[in-house]
């Protein structure tokens, strides 16, 4: 039998706890070898509720556990401290976004990539089941070049990395345009749950057109807009050859035979099936652009995606390839600043050259020579 992928987590907040959900869901797969918990309170809370050991210091966990890698998930401010600290102690990283707070923490920590640190990051949203059955199209050359993304589905550095990775850009320079438009809205849920009375509040749509080059992405995104009843998240994809929007897909057979297609989730456990209750995956017209690899646990999609990281992360540390790197994790911040700052000041802001783009185009050429 393989052995289960062991790792310890830093911190113990909300997005420790996918983590958390994932090990219990998959304990032949995953292990949590101990977690760090400051708040002594707070760690016998998480103790008794996930039957995990916690330790208040670094120091304490690595007397006492052998993980294969950490997963940090502290706030941004700590992370810049803790990722030099692990780095130091050669211990393989996989960090929670973004990686740092601001430019100057995203130029500090460019010095881990000279120094080769194991570290990646887990921007799982390319990963959910839909986005990977997009990129999976995309790939296949059916929508041939891709040059249009419009992305709706995340806030700031998570959807510019899907618009990045669907038209397939590095590190390019970017002219951005961006503006704010607010309304009211009945606010819905957030990560305390669902609302606990009706309230009218005002909602922040962002809407930035980030040019780079002949390609164009598009980003819309109106705060909690994820966890609304009310939104709805969109994408939509534009090739020379077709395009992708939501769950249809339009292409050509031939320059004469259009061809709509639907993406369609197949679910076990409906009607009469008795295979137990689980996405199984995804199909396009005819064809599986998708299959759950964590299938039959009953994940949903962003434990589904945050499962895939840690899968990468144990291939990675083992010889593998690279599957988000933290120069990759910093120009998705730096872009998502650029356009905060493009509201910010009304005004055309144009990305600059930094430390680690000279990682991301050596990382580019190395990807496409072994191809």
């Amino acid at each position: 039998m393989v052995e289960p992928i062991k790792f310890s987590l830093i911190g113990g907040g909300f997005r420790a706890q996918f983590y958390l959900r994932i090990a219990q869901a998959l304990p032949e797969q995953f292990v949590v070898s101990g977690m760090v918990v400051r708040d002594e309170i707070k760690g016998k809370k998480m103790e008794n509720q996930w039957n995990v050991v916690t330790y208040r210091t670094m120091d304490e966990l690595l007397q006492n556990e052998s993980p294969n890698f950490t997963v940090l998930c502290v706030n941004r401010k700590a992370s810049l401290d803790y990722l030099f600290d692990l780095a130091h102690r050669e211990i393989p990283v996989l960090a929670e976004t973004p990686p740092a707070p601001d430019l100057n923490g995203l130029i500090a920590i460019s010095e881990l990539l000279k120094r080769g640190a194991k570290i990646q990051v887990a921007e799982q949203y390319v990963f959910q089941p839909m986005h990977a059955a997009y990129l999976k199209v995309i790939e296949s050359g059916r929508l041939g070049n891709v040059n249009e993304a419009t992305v709706s589905v995340s806030h700031a550095y998570h959807g510019i990395s899907m618009i990045r990775k669907m038209l397939g850009i590095g590190c390019e320079k970017a002219k951005i345009q961006a503006m704010r438009f607010q309304s009211p809205w009945i606010s819905g849920p957030n990560r305390k749950g669902p609302p606990e009375t009706e309230k009218i509040e005002m909602s922040k749509r962002d809407i930035a057109w980030i040019r780079f080059g002949d390609k164009l992405g598009i980003y819309d995104f109106t705060k909690d807009q994820h966890r609304s009843w009310i939104r709805s998240n969109s994408i939509s994809l534009r090739g020379e050859r077709g395009e992708i929007f939501d769950d249809q897909l339009n292409v050509l057979e031939d320059y004469k035979t259009p061809l709509h297609l639907d993406f369609k989730r197949v679910n076990k456990g409906e009607q009469g099936n008795l295979e137990g209750y689980f996405l199984d995956g995804i199909i396009a017209g005819e064809k599986w652009v998708y299959k759950n690899p964590f299938a039959p646990a009953r994940l949903f999609d962003d434990e589904i995606a945050i499962a895939t990281c840690l899968i990468k992360m144990a291939d990675y540390i083992s010889g593998g390839s690279e599957f988000y790197s933290l120069a990759e994790a910093a120009q998705d911040h730096y872009l998502g600043l650029l356009v905060e700052q493009a509201i910010a000041t009304e005004s055309v802001v144009i990305s600059a050259k930094q430390p680690w783009h000279e990682y991301m185009k050596h990382k580019i050429l190395s990807n496409n020579s072994s191809l």
